[in-house]
């Protein structure tokens, strides 16, 4: 039996205030959020959506440095474009705040005392690296060196970039501080944990058996992360931009942003109930509160494992029923990368395609990457504009309305008697309810939206098929019929395409000269009275030209030209004797066999006939080349390193790869058909 919830708490993961936001966040994370609680609130149910600008961390910290302005400086700067940006496309929050509001200081600071004194975090001294010239702790990403695993120079001290390998800072050969260039020192420091791995048990219960009905992919991370048994995570860091630990002997040190970022939703809605004169506890603290967060999936195991964890040793709060992550979008058939500029930005799109949220709206919701990672294409923008809004939607829409001022001055008329289609035709139209409702309750909204379309397309089959332009010379009582089904369908799209075309609803009810509906008048043959007057028609679309969207692909392709103008080649490593060089045997060879190693996004397992030998290598290539795409691939490899461990694989020698300044990977490979084993000189 489905449990009935007397409100809905929904919050979207907060966006990282360093950069504007684009159309992956928007497809990821805030247009289905805003799709389930404009259902929701059509539904008349008490529901508060919560967003907020997550302001610290050190990559603000590193562009503020770059740019010599204050962390504040960057944060203020973005947040308010981002603001503006969500307020641009109808996502509507409640309540839009930030992590830097004294509200949030003071909400994650007694957060993490309340842990604190309950003796649910444990207290660790270890050694970090320490820059004597800057006279701070060094954050991960303030460390370069050569990585342990590839020997590619500046790996960062979370992450090599070349091979993908999770690195800690003491991994990485002669490290390097960025903010001084010198080489850190180690020095001993404190910090505090959420020992994650007590509440292992507690969390595969509540996830893996209590919780089969989350998404396929939002379950499949959790379980690979709990399978793999959970550790103590920091919750602090040394770093002077962040929330303060308010604890004795934890000066210059702050709340590890992780942490301190989803108690923002907290913070946030403690802020909105001040603002309206609310009790915000019984959103976040009653059970009969049903909490969901929407997220992409880089947030997964923050929102399913860390938060809940957090949650659970407060003790105060409720778990989330359910957390619907979505995959990642592309842009035309590539990753979108910020700093590659390779993306669709909101504030840029409004300047090219003035009053035309919708159509992004509409198009992000049908390609959205609901379980699998999707892709946006400029020449599919366009074909659903004119193919479906327009084609479909907004001929219907305009079509039923035109011909009402034509032949009855824009009076509807009323229902006469109805034929058998007129019947048929009516009892489809209360099948869309139930259909619409169903896909959104199990957050499938690209479904759920081919129903509302479905819903226009219906209409638009109902006068082709009725020809009231037609009938009206012969039978005039028959097309008062005709259009005012075809008006009472066309208010029942304004239902429908509420949660997903806001803009397009609202212009629909001006055109109807209706109030908003609410969800259960879906299906309803009797939501315009006869002789109510509707006002006169306008167009809800326009074409979209060709010329429009060439010059959206000729912004791309020219970011493209210029991130490959812009780039240099790698400075030349230092110099090496050529007796070094000689010590490196490297070898024509064949790949046998490839697979996936397993929890891992870039490495490959590879058997290879090096002519000598058969042997197992592992390389960090998958994001560039399949398994399949490698068998029988001619290679170099270097076949006297030293066999390394890698993800309990033992990998001996190492693949020879070029790579461009997109990281994108490519064989060393003879062009001639050489046997394998010979060597590289």
């Amino acid at each position: 039996m489905t449990k009935e919830f007397k409100r809905y708490t929904v919050t979207s993961a907060l966006p990282y205030a360093n950069g504007p936001v684009h159309i992956g966040h928007l497809a990821g994370v805030y247009v289905p959020a805003d799709i389930y609680v404009r259902y929701l609130r059509e539904k008349g149910k008490d529901v508060l959506f919560v967003g907020g600008s997550d302001e610290h961390g050190v990559p603000i910290t590193i562009k503020a440095k770059n740019e010599g302005v204050t962390p504040q400086d960057i944060v203020n700067r973005y947040h308010g474009i981002i603001k503006k940006s969500f307020e641009d496309f109808g996502i509507s929050f409640d309540i839009y705040s930030r992590t830097t509001s004294e509200t949030h200081k003071k909400t994650a600071g007694d957060f993490f005392k309340k842990l604190y004194d309950k003796g649910k975090l444990i207290e660790k001294t270890s050694e970090q690296y320490y820059d004597q010239e800057a006279k701070q702790f060094l954050a991960d990403r303030y460390i370069v060196g050569t990585c342990p695993k590839c020997n590619a120079d500046g790996a960062y001290g979370d992450q090599c970039e070349a091979c993908g390998t999770s690195l800690s800072p003491m991994d990485l050969v002669n490290p390097k501080s960025t903010l001084s260039g010198s080489a850190p020192v180690k020095k001993e420091t404190k910090h505090w944990y959420l020992p994650l791995d007590k509440d292992e048990e507690f969390l595969k219960q509540w996830i893996l058996e209590e919780h089969k009905e989350w998404k396929a992919n939002v379950y499949g991370q959790c379980k690979s992360w709990l399978d793999a048994g959970l550790q103590p995570r920091a919750v602090s860091r040394d770093l002077n931009w962040g929330v303060p630990v308010p604890v004795e002997g934890a000066e210059g040190k702050v709340l590890y942003v992780w942490f301190d970022a989803p108690i923002g939703y907290i913070s946030n809605t403690i802020e909105w109930a001040e603002q309206n004169g609310k009790d915000w506890k019984p959103y976040w603290q009653s059970n009969d509160t049903k909490l969901l967060h929407f997220i992409g999936k880089d947030n997964i195991v923050f929102h399913c494992i860390i938060f809940p964890s957090m949650l659970k040793g407060h003790g105060d709060f409720i778990l989330p029923d359910n957390v619907p992550g979505n995959e990642f979008l592309n842009l035309e058939n590539d990753k979108i990368s910020t700093s590659r500029n390779w993306a669709v930005w909101l504030h840029e799109y409004l300047v090219d395609f003035p009053d035309k949220q919708d159509v992004l709206r509409y198009t992000l919701s049908a390609n959205m990457p609901e379980t699998k990672d999707n892709d946006f294409t400029w020449k599919d923008f366009q074909a659903r504009n004119n193919s479906e809004l327009v084609a479909i939607l907004g001929n219907f829409v305009n079509r039923s309305t035109v011909l009402t001022q034509k032949y009855y001055n824009g009076k509807v008329p009323v229902l006469g008697e109805l034929t058998n289609f007129d019947k048929e035709t009516l009892a489809e139209l209360l099948t869309f309810k139930e259909k619409i409702e169903s896909s959104l309750e199990s957050f499938r909204f690209r479904e759920a939206l081919k129903e509302a379309m479905n819903l226009a397309r219906l209409g638009n089959k109902y006068l082709a098929d009725t020809e009231p332009w037609i009938v009206v010379k012969t039978d005039e009582k028959r097309v008062e019929t005709i259009m005012n089904i075809s008006l009472q369908i066309t208010a029942n799209i304004s239902i429908a395409f509420e949660p997903f075309l806001p803009f397009t609803t609202e212009k629909i009810r001006t055109i109807l000269n209706i109030k908003k509906q609410n969800w259960d008048n879906l299906g309803s043959p009797n939501i315009i009275p006869a002789g109510h007057n509707i006002d006169k028609p306008f167009l809800l679309f326009d074409r979209i030209e060709d010329t429009d969207i060439e010059a959206q692909i000729n912004k791309l392709l020219a970011t493209k030209e210029s991130n490959a103008a812009n780039c240099k080649a790698a400075p030349a490593k230092e110099e090496c004797a050529f007796d070094d060089f000689m010590k490196m045997d490297i070898r024509t060879a064949t790949i046998l066999e490839a697979e996936r190693v397993p929890k891992t996004k870039k490495l490959l397992k590879l058997i290879v006939d090096t002519g000598i030998d058969k042997r197992t290598v592992v390389s960090g290539i998958a994001e560039s080349y399949n398994p399949e795409d490698v068998i029988g691939k001619k290679v170099s490899i270097l076949i006297n390193l030293a066999p390394r461990n890698i993800k309990g694989i033992e990998s001996q020698g190492m693949i020879l790869m070029a790579e461009n300044n997109k990281g994108e990977l490519s064989f060393i490979s003879p062009d001639k058909n050489f046997p394998n084993g010979s060597e590289v000189r």
